[in-house]
């Protein structure tokens, strides 16, 4: 075969040097990190932690155009065996992503994509991620352990707790509270659906929200962004994004299942149905818009269930957690 090589103009040294000195997948990851992914994504960070998670521990020291078809298959059918579904498709995204942005800039040897056409290993739906109980906990516990700002991990407590969106929680102006009483009321100009909504506060969220109001310290709003020109009292809050952003940085620490802070209120509400809260105050407590003659005249009722239900979910998020245990009170309904 050499000899075939050489007499038709090749050469079988030059073949074997290349191929040692080939860039391996380790070599390939980094230049995509930091010359693709760096620049054009703002969720590099999860690519990264993706790579050096469950691809780089297999494929690191191959050469990158050694990656086949099979490997890919091996690697993401490993991944949602052993139980991590979600993780398997993103990852198998990346690796189209990857090897596409390679065949892109002929490079790395690369001459053809190994995942394309390969399908997603899992079924999925987002909108169904509903935090186990386990989950919750390592959510709680491992808060701390991240980079994310004390106001930030009060937030995502506050809305697991509330049941309430994560930009009502964000965008909360410390008028809408009233501690003694127990309520905060979310304008019709803040609510998603612009119906105004009365949110009965556990003892729970009131301590949530009292350290959140000394963090915010002049600031109208409870959780101000840190960020900006203005003096603290002028900033506007925390955006959307910026809380998204913070987790999907920490999903290593965090270490549960690709979640986001969305998933939270779909979290409390499928437990307060576990709970056999009635499903029409689970509705009220999330404010879902009402159908027929009776809503606009049932806008303030429930009020008692609400408690009842939001009082009963914080006391489970508290044994959840380790944080206090108490016997689970009653859910009252009216006949």
């Amino acid at each position: 075969a050499e000899l075939h090589k050489i007499l038709g103009g090749g050469d079988p040294a030059k073949a074997k040097r290349d191929a040692k000195t080939a860039p391996t997948f380790e070599d390939f990851a980094t230049d995509y990190i930091e010359k693709y992914a760096k620049r054009r994504k703002r969720s590099w960070q999860r690519d990264d932690e993706v790579l050096k998670r469950d691809v780089l521990p297999e494929w690191g020291e191959r050469k990158a155009r050694e990656i086949r078809r099979a490997d890919v298959l091996d690697l993401v059918e490993a991944i949602r065996d052993r139980g991590a579904p979600i993780a398997a498709n993103r990852t198998l995204a990346l690796i189209r992503r990857m090897f596409n942005w390679a065949l892109e800039r002929d490079a790395y040897g690369i001459e053809a994509n190994p995942a394309h056409k390969i399908k997603a290993p899992a079924a999925e739906n987002q909108r169904d991620r509903v935090l186990t109980a386990d989950e919750i906990k390592a959510l709680w516990s491992r808060l701390p352990d991240t980079d994310l700002t004390e106001p930030l991990q009060i937030a995502i407590k506050l809305a697991l707790v509330t049941a309430q969106r994560k930009g009502e929680v964000l965008g909360a102006a410390k008028a809408e509270f009233d501690l003694k009483a127990g309520w905060w009321t979310i304008p019709a100009a803040r609510a998603k659906n612009k119906l105004a909504h009365r949110v009965p506060l556990s003892p729970l969220a009131v301590t949530l929200i009292e350290r959140a109001m000394v963090l915010a310290k002049d600031s109208p709003h409870l959780f101000p962004s840190p960020r900006g020109k203005a003096e603290p009292e002028k900033r506007k809050p925390v955006l959307d994004s910026a809380l998204n952003r913070a987790v999907l940085r920490n999903a290593e620490t965090f270490g549960i299942e690709h979640w986001t802070p969305h998933d939270l209120r779909r979290t409390a509400a499928s437990h307060m149905a576990g709970m056999k809260v009635p499903r029409l105050v689970i509705s009220k407590i999330l404010n879902h818009v009402e159908r027929g003659v009776t809503a606009v005249y049932d806008r303030h009722s429930y009020d008692d269930e609400k408690r009842a239900a939001l009082e009963q979910w914080a006391e489970r998020v508290e044994a959840i957690t380790g944080k206090k245990r108490k016997p689970a009170k009653v859910v009252r309904v009216r006949a």
